[in-house]
């Protein structure tokens, strides 16, 4: 709609400013006096050598190789021009010109002003061309952004799903006294997952409440070896993020950083202040993952970061000399 506006607009001004300027550089004035006919034929032509060239869009028919109806065109419009630059003059007795020289400078003058009218309209419709094709790739490069998305976020779910259906599963096994009290928290995070799953974004209080029934149900089956720190501070909860965005870190720090025999520490930490966020875990590591972990869980997330925010995070993972592993995330989400 913006586009076909911004059209309109270019058309107007070049059949009110710009192309009375150019009918002004030779003595309309006299020309119309004289040669009534021949001008206002002149006149018709260049407004019509305007919007073929514009109607019948040039660029594109070379993109899709229509070489034929290109020439078509060009050879017409030569023709076409070669006719009124040959248009016969009458007679003039008071011009103080010659008549063959005078019948030269309207040649020249048609040919004159058919090469600025074709100059102008072409470069128009090229440029116009080229940003419907880069909005064309753009929106291609879209979908197909939302496909991976959509991949990705298909991808978390079974994850998620397996690792806390086991816990849910060892609760079972133990015959422990919170199994019933998982099974509630694990319904709420199925709800959540089921209402938020087609959306593109949801605040950030409702992910970190979503974070928090996680690392709730995640206690129940812990004993007094692990310690878990969950520590949020938000300016703004209205603030939107991706859904599930965080949620395999989490995960990974309770799949690989607890024991139920060594003692253990895991801290994760949200922080959104001015529309930037702050997100890390921190777990002693008791267990090693495997290449296929870390492809569905960190590098899924990597990949949907590069979708949805390009050049506006930072993502690192390391480890340091007495088995930590860190997971730091800074986010401009504004």
């Amino acid at each position: 709609m913006k586009q076909n506006k911004v059209i309109l607009g270019i058309d107007l001004i070049f059949c009110l400013v710009i192309m009375p300027l150019i009918i002004m550089l030779v003595p309309i004035e006299k020309w119309i006096v004289h040669h009534t006919r021949f001008v206002i034929t002149l006149i018709v032509y260049l407004y019509g050598l305007y919007f073929i060239y514009r109607t019948t869009n040039i660029p594109a028919l070379f993109l899709k190789r229509k070489y034929s109806r290109i020439l078509f065109i060009i050879v017409l419009l030569l023709g076409i021009t070669t006719f009124l630059s040959n248009y016969p003059l009458p007679e003039d007795p008071d011009a103080k010109l010659p008549l063959e020289l005078r019948r030269r400078l309207h040649s020249q003058t048609v040919w004159f002003f058919s090469l600025i009218v074709s100059g102008f309209s072409l470069s128009i419709t090229a440029t116009f061309e080229l940003f419907r094709q880069i909005l064309a790739k753009q929106a291609i490069e879209a979908e197909k952004n939302k496909a991976e998305l959509a991949l990705y976020k298909a991808q978390i779910n079974p994850h998620f799903l397996f690792n806390t259906l086991n816990t849910l599963y060892g609760l079972v096994l133990t015959k422990s006294d919170n199994t019933e009290s998982a099974f509630v928290k694990f319904s709420n995070i199925l709800r959540y997952m089921y209402i938020h799953a087609t959306d593109d974004t949801i605040d950030i209080a409702s992910e970190i409440e979503y974070i928090r029934q996680y690392i709730d149900l995640q206690r129940l089956r812990l004993n007094e070896h692990s310690h878990v720190l969950f520590d949020s501070k938000v300016d703004d909860p209205n603030t939107h993020i991706p859904p599930m965005l965080l949620i395999t870190f989490v995960e990974n720090a309770f799949k690989y950083g607890t024991s139920p025999d060594e003692d253990c520490d895991i801290l994760i930490r949200i922080i959104v202040e001015k529309g930037s966020m702050q997100f890390e875990t921190e777990n002693t590591v008791m267990t090693r993952h495997t290449e296929t972990d870390s492809a569905i869980g960190i590098e899924n997330c990597r990949k949907r970061l590069e979708l949805l925010y390009p050049h506006r995070f930072t993502l690192t993972t390391t480890e340091d000399n007495r088995n930590r592993f860190f997971v730091r995330l800074n986010l401009q989400l504004q």
